[in-house]
């Protein structure tokens, strides 16, 4: 589970009271149960575990097979990216924890591994699809957007840049409403919204870039 929260893309992690690897960091997740689909899975875990239920969108990751990811069994494991709109902060018990996806601590089995690689799928989805309706709130200014391209992509994305990208894809449209300007003053800025609220893939081919 993937948020931008503080200015900084984080994963959801909670603490492991049992062996193996008590008290080390997991992503929440458990057993299929029969007659369940794995998203029904993934979604009750999280209602169940981290009580996370205000999820924007789930896209099944990988499946992860490394005889010796787990110390004690063979397990194979099916791992799904999940994200969280800015602005939203679901109420979690106290053995859980967002982590900075940068600076994650010590992980249970190979979880820090698929926490990044969630983090490389979003940036790659970020780049051609409509990925960031997932990430932003509903309304936002550029300057807002710009705030969760940064945190997600992890370098500097031009405001000016990202409104043309975006607008020539399509994804976001004004509301037609303005946010008062701030102390500092200027004009009040104007308000987006994207236009969908799924995944849809927007430009195969294009790519936003850190600069050289």
């Amino acid at each position: 589970m993937l948020q931008v929260r503080d200015g900084a893309l984080q994963a959801l992690l909670w603490q492991r009271g049992r062996e193996p690897c008590r008290g080390a960091w997991a992503l929440p997740g458990g057993l299929l149960e029969q007659g369940e689909t794995l998203e029904e899975s993934i979604r009750r875990h999280l209602a169940a575990k981290v009580d996370v239920r205000e999820v924007s969108h789930l896209e099944q990751l990988g499946t992860y097979s490394e005889p010796d990811r787990d110390p004690t069994a063979w397990e194979l494991a099916t791992a799904y990216l999940g994200l969280v709109q800015l602005g939203l902060d679901p109420h979690i018990p106290d053995d859980t924890c967002w982590h900075p996806v940068d600076q994650l601590p010590p992980t249970a089995f190979d979880h820090g591994g698929i926490v990044l690689a969630g983090r490389d799928r979003l940036r790659g989805k970020l780049s051609y699809s409509n990925a960031g309706f997932a990430l932003a709130p509903s309304t936002f200014t550029l300057a807002e957007l710009r705030e969760v391209y940064v945190a997600a992509l992890g370098y500097e994305v031009s405001a000016t840049n990202l409104r043309r990208v975006l607008e020539r894809r399509a994804v976001i449209e004004p509301t037609g409403e303005r946010r008062p300007s701030g102390r500092a003053g200027g004009r009040p800025a104007e308000v987006f919204r994207f236009r969908e609220q799924r995944l849809a893939i927007t430009d195969p081919f294009a790519a936003l870039r850190p600069r050289r």
